[in-house]
C-alpha cells in the first residue's frame, strides 16, 4: 500500500527490523492521539488558549515521528498561534484536522500492522 499519511522510514529505523517495537511505538502513538484530540477539545472549549499551545507542541512530536511532516508544520503554526493568544479564529480548524489526519494514519498503521508486521 502507498501510505499517503505515514511514513514508515522512522519506525523501521527505529525497530531495526524488531517488529515488536515497531508495533509498541505504534501502539503508543494510538493512545497518544485519542488523549491529545480530548484533550485539544477540552482546551478549545475552555479557551485556554496557551495550554492549547503546549499541546499542540506535544502533537507535533508525536505525528513527526510518523513522518506526516504536513500535520506536523500545520501543529507548528497553531503552537505558535495559541500560545500568543492569535489567529484564534483557525484553533477549530486545526484540531478537526489533526483529528482527520491521526484518524487516517491509524488507518494505515492497521494496513502496516496487517500486511508487513504479522
Amino acid at each position: 500500500m502507498n501510505y499517503r499519511f505515514i511514513s514508515t522510514e522512522y519506525l523501521d529505523s527505529v525497530g531495526d527490523g524488531d517488529n515488536d517495537v515497531i508495533l509498541e511505538i505504534i501502539g503508543m502513538f494510538r493512545e497518544q492521539v485519542v488523549e491529545i484530540h480530548q484533550d485539544m477539545e477540552r482546551l478549545l472549549e475552555q479557551k485556554n488558549f496557551h495550554a492549547l499551545g503546549m499541546l499542540a507542541h506535544k502533537a507535533k512530536s508525536s505525528v513527526a515521528i510518523m513522518g506526516m511532516k504536513d500535520l506536523a508544520s500545520l501543529l507548528k503554526t497553531f503552537e505558535l498561534q495559541a500560545k500568543e493568544g492569535t489567529g484564534q479564529d483557525m484553533y477549530e480548524h486545526y484540531v478537526m484536522r489533526f483529528k482527520k489526519d491521526t484518524d487516517e494514519a491509524v488507518k494505515e498503521l492497521d494496513d502496516l500492522i496487517t500486511n508487513r508486521l504479522k
